[in-house]
């Protein structure tokens, strides 16, 4: 898209730092990139669509076998009391050892249970999906604020420019009424007036370069980078002038929070279908290996042994359950509702946002031209004056008000250029069309 120098040369900044052979540069691009590398934000999504993604598996969602081992071994000492028609033969033993083995392998599968794998396999891949727009909401979001960050700290050094020029001025000012008041023609009023207000700017020039420096502090933080490491940035605001109002509502509906609010309504379906399956009878398939064996010192049987394969059908049919499987269902039906109403706010709070945003970037935009003029005038009117000052045909007081309508000027075209700039930025947030 063309885009166009939104103020003047003067303001369009590329800022020369005395130490900046100390200090290493960062452009946009690393700025967005050091960001995107090192959130947490961003870090903390991704492990959430890690674990989404590890969960989309047929083996979660029940549809693969399920096999266990089972082994287990009883050495019992007992008394064994025995009773015949002959008493003769009658026996009793006490402290009789004997040794019981059992174990077994089990698979077992399921047949039926009313589509209910299928539908969970399907949410869990909705909820991979709603994942991975969860991230992309995020990268956007910490885009958007690194960019936000970095063009403040492009204003507030265009700020500075403003306040050094005027700086410039006042300097040139005092050494004018220095040299008038050596021919006698000033007065001590207009040196100490001028002594003053030279004064007060390098006193905003300082509180100035505070503000840049917490400035940068903060776009460190979201760069995940120590406060006060050394960085200069070197860089202009352009403005698009050409967004367009239905292009932006049209690929706002693209927006990845909106679509993951959309998702939502779809794993609320499959909730529903996964709900309603609980209903339905559960047909399950098992097979397997089986070894028994029961080993006695005396007694009737002294060793009994069984083992060999098995394979069983089961079917559960759910008959009553106290209304809990109808009622969940019902309850599910309704979060599907809540999801869509949901939706449906989503969509209209993103509509209004579009639309005052838009109207804050037109606004803007429109103004920008006419800010630039007054700058213009502002810095024509200030050098004039200090020519009819000079000349002894302009007071301290003309001066000073030239001076101010400078700072007033400047202050606003950069404050204008950065919010036009912010609005853009927001725009294409919404309509996920931020790019670097």
């Amino acid at each position: 898209m063309q885009k166009i120098f939104s103020s003047l040369a003067i303001l369009i900044i590329l800022v020369q730092c005395t130490s900046a052979s100390a200090q290493e540069r960062i452009s946009l691009k690393d700025a967005i990139q050091t960001a995107l590398k090192n959130s947490y934000d961003i870090k903390l999504v991704e492990n959430t669509v890690e674990i989404a993604k590890n969960n989309n598996d047929y083996g979660v969602a029940g549809a693969l076998p399920t096999i266990t081992a089972t082994a287990n071994e009883n050495k019992t000492s007992s008394t064994i009391q025995q009773k015949f028609a002959d008493a003769a033969r009658n026996t009793t033993k006490p402290g009789v050892s004997g040794t019981t083995v059992n174990g077994g392998v089990t698979a077992s599968f399921i047949i039926f249970n009313g589509y209910r794998i299928q539908t969970t396999k399907e949410r869990l891949a909705a909820l991979e999906n709603q994942s991975n727009s969860f991230l992309q909401n995020q990268i956007q979001t910490t885009t958007a604020t690194v960019m936000q960050q970095y063009y403040n700290i492009v204003r507030q050094q265009a700020y500075l420019i403003t306040i050094e020029k005027s700086i410039d001025a006042s300097q040139q000012r005092l050494d004018i009424v220095k040299a008038k008041q050596k021919v006698g023609v000033a007065n001590e009023a207009d040196l100490l007036q001028s002594s003053l207000d030279l004064n007060a700017l390098i006193q905003a020039k300082e509180n100035q370069l505070l503000v840049i420096d917490q400035a940068k502090d903060d776009l460190l933080n979201t760069m995940v980078m120590p406060a006060g490491s050394m960085i200069t940035i070197e860089d202009s605001i352009f403005v698009d002038r050409y967004l367009n109002f239905k292009d932006i509502e049209a690929k706002s509906l693209l927006n990845p929070s909106l679509q993951s609010v959309s998702q939502q309504i779809k794993i609320n379906q499959l909730i529903e279908k996964e709900t309603r399956a609980l209903m339905y009878p559960t047909l399950r398939a098992s097979t397997g290996y089986n070894y028994n064996s029961n080993q006695s010192a005396a007694g009737f049987s002294l060793l009994n042994e069984t083992y060999g394969t098995f394979l069983g059908v089961n079917l559960s049919i759910p008959l009553y359950a106290g209304g809990a499987s109808k009622k969940n269902y019902k309850n599910a039906k309704i979060n599907t509702t809540s999801a869509n109403m949901q939706y449906q706010n989503a969509m209209a709070r993103m509509s209004t946002n579009v639309s005052k945003t838009f109207q804050s970037y037109q606004t803007s935009v429109k103004q920008l031209n006419t800010e630039s003029e007054n700058y213009q005038m502002s810095q024509a009117l200030l050098n004039l004056i200090m020519q009819k000052f000079q000349l002894g045909q302009a007071t301290i007081v003309d001066v000073k008000q030239a001076q101010q309508s400078f700072e007033t000027a400047g202050f606003r075209l950069v404050s204008l250029v950065y919010t036009a700039k912010v609005a853009e930025l927001e725009l294409k947030r919404l309509s996920n069309q931020l790019a670097f």
